[in-house]
């Protein structure tokens, strides 16, 4: 399994084929607590850096941007009754959708984890 990292605060783990998309630790940290999520339907395709869904916290809403072309095959239905997941476990249970990729070359262009940390530090 292979985990990258976008400079808009995603996380991508890709396995299979599949691509599970979420934000950062730090993207939820900067959120504070979650409220909303609005999240793609199933079979929409996306394009880099579009529009993928959308994150609403007490201080603002978000958008969530695609980190790479594809299609949505699977979304986090528990994000619906649960949003405060994405704050209580962002890089793992808090996962926005899961999407098919229509060019897997697009992943060399993110970060790796210490990429990710070096890039989070100069901010």
């Amino acid at each position: 399994m292979t985990k990258k990292f976008s400079q808009e605060h995603e996380w991508i783990e890709f396995e299979d084929g599949i691509a599970t998309v979420g934000i950062t630790d730090y993207a939820q940290q900067s959120l504070g607590d979650i409220v909303y999520v609005e999240l793609p339907e199933i079979g929409k395709k996306l394009t880099k850096d579009g529009d993928a869904a959308v994150v609403e916290s007490v201080k603002a809403a978000s958008d969530v941007y695609a980190p790479l072309d594809g299609e949505i095959v699977e979304i986090n239905e528990d994000l619906d009754v649960n949003p405060a997941l994405v704050n209580e476990a962002p890089e793992t249970d808090g996962w926005f959708f899961r999407m098919s990729l229509t060019d897997e070359s697009q992943l060399d262009e993110l970060m790796d984890e210490a990429a990710y940390k070096d890039f989070v530090e100069g901010l």
